[in-house]
């Protein structure tokens, strides 16, 4: 008898770690309003949902840039997650304001134009077509004018997509005094 209690127990923890491994390999990504970026996994039945008539203001401090020059800078992938989290519960782009401010040593890299990031790393910028996407959506990307001054960069080197801010610092105030929730990235 003891020895069908410790098979049964046995059988019970190999279903539930095969039941665990299946259900997390099942998860579906999706791109509801940013393409390519930023995937979620829509939870229609989770505790907290958006109100998709509401609009949200938000304001990122992306600070975090890549490592990687071939790869998007994460603090903007995590903006454009925070775009499709939305989406996939149904507020639509048109109700999200959404403002990125990028500054710091590796984040502002990141807002350079084609030419100025091919002259600094040898490729082609691939944060472009995350911007684009970005801007396309409704988000604001911002750059902090002080951190450009900072790291030498010249006005003419950002993207033409991208707006010149006269300083992160400035920029966190004036969108905090307009009610934004400021996120950290």
């Amino acid at each position: 008898m003891r020895h069908y209690s410790s098979l049964i127990l046995g059988l019970l923890v190999v279903a539930a770690f095969s039941f665990n491994a299946t259900a997390a390999g099942d998860v579906q990504w999706t791109y509801p309003a940013i393409a390519k970026y930023g995937a979620v996994h829509p939870l229609p039945h989770a505790a907290v949902q958006p109100n998709k008539h509401r609009v949200y203001k938000a304001l990122f401090d992306v600070t975090s840039g890549s490592k990687d020059p071939s790869k998007p800078a994460p603090g903007l992938v995590h903006v454009a997650r925070a775009v499709n989290v939305f989406a996939s519960a149904g507020v639509p782009v048109k109700n999200l304001r959404f403002v990125a401010i990028v500054h710091g040593p590796v984040a502002t890299t990141a807002i350079l134009n084609n030419e100025a990031y091919k002259k600094k790393f040898g490729m082609d910028n691939p944060n472009i077509p995350l911007i684009d996407a970005m801007v396309k959506a409704g988000v604001h990307v911002d750059v902090c004018g002080q951190a450009l001054a900072d790291l030498g960069f010249e006005h003419s080197e950002v993207y033409g997509k991208v707006r010149i801010d006269l300083s992160a610092l400035a920029t966190t105030v004036v969108y905090g005094d307009m009610g934004y929730a400021y996120m950290k990235q």
